[in-house]
């Protein structure tokens, strides 16, 4: 059994690769910020990002896609983003393991313990899928083990809804948390299974030509489960216990990737968002402006002038609408180290947590019409933060309260660019500075370019053809 958990964990260290890179990267990783958070984002950048190394940031807001690839900007690793392999690495391992637990010599392993494994490696080929779906568009998609004959890429709604299958078979033989504190949230638990599920199952409906009904009433019930029936294993924590949501392994924490400074675990400096939004004296003194702000108006929009929120007190400081890069965002100040540059804030990285969830709950009843269950919902996320007032709205208005309150709750999270792009949201200069056009999006626009490596020995591939 020892050999299969360190199989596995060395899954999760795949995962790690491929999104946060290590301290000791020559190039670094800038996945969550340049794939979730700045794309088409209304970021504005200030006199300490001013310099033409910096123009990633621009090139991001606009989706200049392309031009990220400018030697330039190699030290952030942007070209690595194109390349899909260490997903599959976490993916033909996951297989590898689900095939060998039913060719195990009987008796090594319990059989709960053969579910158990079998749900935790569906739950990290799934959540390989799901990142590259969301990234790429079309992907090959294959799930028996020791997979290596050449393929093409499967409709990415197919692929979709064979995760969502996928999922349902085996999320329950996972634990809802665990005994040692040291896996809460870094190991596959239930509750990350099934938020995992319910945005696998929103995405199939923002871009099904079916009916998108059966869905949302999907995402609604799992959302009841993990609500109802965790038996205390989750909660959402007071705001003023922010550090400790973002520093891990709290109730509030349902998937993260784990650093620790004092063991060396330590992302690549240019991994996190937090980076973006503070200053000194939470940072080098040689840097008196972050390196960017938000558009007033979205600022405005996120968090009105006159509305009470506690979130503008606890995650900002006093120049939440400063314009000239006095603006910090603290959610993530996690320093547990001198001052200066080389360090970022020891948090982990969180991929899910429990609010996430919550709101795909309201946004799957706002788009039932299912209104009353909606707003309740909402607030409980409102309620937390004491913003008022309550969400009274209904119809459209409803829908965008929902998407405004996931923009609200988990900005830098690395879900404000997917959520436009499921909602179709990215082509309505409403939600976004840099809209795509109709064409635009449909001919793939939204997505990322996948590397020309990817042709080698497989006349079956085909790249992102609006980025070629």
């Amino acid at each position: 059994e020892s050999d299969v958990d360190k199989f596995i964990v060395g899954i999760y260290k795949t995962f790690r690769t491929a999104t946060m890179g290590s301290s000791s990267d020559a190039t670094g990783k800038i996945f969550f910020p340049a794939t979730g958070d700045f794309r088409c984002a209304p970021i504005m950048r200030t006199s300490q990002s001013s310099g033409s190394g910096r123009n990633y940031l621009t090139h991001l807001r606009n989706n200049n896609i392309n031009a990220l690839f400018h030697a330039d900007f190699d030290y952030f690793g942007f070209k690595a983003l194109m390349k899909w392999n260490d997903f599959y690495k976490m993916i033909q391992a996951a297989n590898i393991v689900y095939y060998e637990m039913d060719n195990m010599e009987p008796g090594l392993i319990s059989e709960s313990s053969i579910a158990r494994y079998k749900a935790e490696a569906v739950f990290l080929r799934n959540l390989a899928y799901f990142f590259m779906v969301r990234q790429y568009g079309d992907i090959p998609y294959y799930t028996e083990a020791y997979h290596s004959k050449a393929i093409g890429r499967t409709n990415m709604v197919l692929v979709l809804k064979s995760l969502a299958e996928d999922m349902s078979l085996h999320y329950k033989n996972l634990p809802w948390t665990y005994d040692d504190p040291s896996i809460v949230g870094n190991r596959a638990m239930r509750g990350a299974a099934i938020t995992l599920t319910m945005h696998i199952n929103m995405w199939i409906a923002g871009f099904t030509t079916q009916d998108k009904e059966s869905y949302y009433t999907k995402v609604v019930a799992l959302g009841e489960e993990i609500m109802n029936e965790n038996n205390g294993a989750y909660q959402l924590l007071p705001l003023e216990r922010t550090k400790e949501i973002f520093k891990g392994r709290t109730k509030e924490g349902l998937f993260e990737i784990v650093q620790n400074l004092n063991y060396g675990e330590t992302f690549s400096i240019t991994s996190p968002y937090a980076d973006y939004f503070l200053r000194y004296p939470n940072k080098n003194v040689a840097i008196q402006r972050s390196y960017l702000y938000y558009d007033s108006k979205f600022m405005e929009e996120l968090y009105p002038l006159a509305v009470q929120d506690r979130r503008k007190e606890v995650w900002y400081d006093e120049n939440i609408y400063n314009t000239s890069g006095l603006m910090q965002c603290l959610k993530f100040l996690n320093v547990f180290n001198e001052e200066g540059e080389d360090y970022n804030p020891d948090d982990n990285q969180v991929v899910f947590r429990y609010v996430d969830p919550i709101l795909l709950r309201a946004e799957a009843l706002a788009e039932l019409n299912r209104e009353s269950e909606a707003r309740d919902i909402i607030n409980i996320v409102r309620n937390r933060a004491f913003a008022a007032p309550a969400v009274t709205e209904s119809g459209q208005e409803l829908k965008d309260s929902t998407w405004w309150e996931r923009v609200r709750e988990l900005i830098g999270e690395g879900h404000f660019y997917y959520d436009l792009v499921r909602t179709r949201k990215v082509i309505n200069v409403k939600y976004t500075p840099a809209p795509m056009s109709v064409d635009a999006f449909n001919r793939g626009g939204w997505t990322w370019p996948i590397d020309a490596a990817a042709l080698t020995n497989n006349p079956y591939m085909t790249l992102n053809n609006y980025w070629n």
